[in-house]
């Protein structure tokens, strides 16, 4: 009936959510919602660093904590928390073996500086 009329459609090349979307396109959508997710913790991160008298707030052992050490333990989980979508975004881009390994790398010298300074200056 149509013998003469071959017309294909166009391929839709869409964004990321298509099958051919690109890993940079992949890693900064996952850094915005790892950052959606991570908003409020670094808000108040940032709330307990500025605010040194925010260290009534928790009471006991970290009221009796040195002023210096407390603003340095904030200021230092607020950074962490805001590269930390930077870090997931580019670790989804990338994801090799070598880049997940530095980024484990990155996140267990991380946790381990939290726990030395949680336990010289806060705990």
């Amino acid at each position: 009936m149509a013998s003469g009329n071959n017309k294909q459609e166009p391929e839709l090349h869409g964004g990321v959510l298509s099958g051919n979307g690109s890993p940079a396109l992949w890693g900064t959508l996952v850094g915005l919602i790892v950052f959606a997710f991570v908003a409020v913790p670094i808000s108040a991160a940032v709330r307990f660093a500025t605010h040194p008298m925010t260290q009534q707030l928790f009471g006991g052992r970290l009221s009796d904590a040195t002023q210096g050490g407390y603003v340095a333990f904030w200021w230092i989980v607020a950074i962490f928390l805001f590269a930390l979508p930077f870090l997931v975004g580019w670790g989804v881009a990338k994801l090799s073996g070598k880049t997940l390994g530095i980024i484990a790398a990155v996140i267990g010298l991380f946790f381990i500086v939290t726990l030395v300074m949680g336990q010289l200056f806060v705990f």
